[in-house]
């Protein structure tokens, strides 16, 4: 894909494959067109050349642009940066809002959405903050209300634009593990933005990096998250090491005063 804003190109020539059962994690710096990509996949920019692609393997495949607004909903979500705090409604209302796929234009009910909305709760932690006000919520507890809104339309494709915003240590490391669990207990396609590089490397099975609109190294984490190749794309320079615990890399970036006393430390 190609995608344009104001006539000026800002992704050029991007191709993803986004596969089930697989957590793809798109790294790079601000700028480098990461979430207008995921936003592009997702329907909410227009592409200015490329093709978007559903194959669920057992079906013939379909051309994204192609379907109805409802039956590309029934496929792919999307959890955004940024969404408006809705006022006067509960955090179950607004779960179900990831129902609207499912529903008729006369109001023809939906068998599946109590159900649904049951399992998003549980997944996301909030039931026993599902008749709350989300306009009482912290900003991480709002994270949440609408991650679970996207798991309530129980699309084969979920789509998150840097999930962890907002959210303490604790319930980033739970969303990353929850992350995980789609992928693996659910076969889940997942893809998400991400800034923080270490968590990249602890729940992607590929990353793709990206530099000024372009994937520029598409693999695994132990492929993609090199010195060499951090170094040359953030302009600073990025040591990487391997975790004990997780097996994963693990990467540092190397600020003026941490390079000042690491000279020191060897000069002696």
């Amino acid at each position: 894909m190609t995608v344009a804003y104001d006539g000026v190109d800002v992704v050029h020539g991007a191709a993803l494959t986004l596969r089930p059962a697989e957590v793809t994690a798109l790294v790079g710096p601000n700028g480098s067109g990461k979430s207008t990509l995921l936003r592009t996949l997702a329907r909410l920019q227009q592409p200015r050349t490329g093709t978007l692609t559903l194959d669920r393997g057992t079906e013939a495949a379909v051309d994204g642009t192609a379907l109805s607004t409802r039956a590309f909903a029934r496929r792919v979500a999307l959890l955004t940066q940024g969404r408006p705090t809705p006022s006067g409604l509960s955090v179950r209302d607004v779960v179900e809002f990831g129902r609207y796929p499912y529903r008729g234009r006369w109001g023809r009910p939906d068998p599946g959405g109590t159900a649904a909305v049951d399992r998003a709760l549980g997944l996301t932690g909030l039931e026993e903050l599902a008749g709350r006000g989300v306009d009482h919520l912290s900003g991480g507890q709002l994270q949440r209300v609408w991650l679970a809104g996207c798991l309530a339309q129980e699309t084969g494709v979920l789509l998150l634009d840097e999930p962890t915003t907002y959210l303490d240590l604790r319930y980033q490391v739970e969303l990353l593990d929850l992350i995980r669990d789609l992928a693996d207990d659910h076969g889940i396609a997942v893809g998400v933005v991400l800034h923080d590089l270490d968590q990249a490397a602890a729940v992607a099975d590929r990353v793709a990096l990206l530099h000024q609109g372009r994937i520029v190294a598409d693999g695994t984490p132990e492929d993609v998250l090199t010195p060499h190749r951090l170094t040359e794309v953030y302009g600073i320079r990025i040591d990487v090491d391997t975790d004990p615990v997780t097996g994963r890399p693990r990467t540092r970036a190397i600020g003026r005063h941490q390079a000042r006393n690491e000279r020191h430390r060897t000069s002696r």
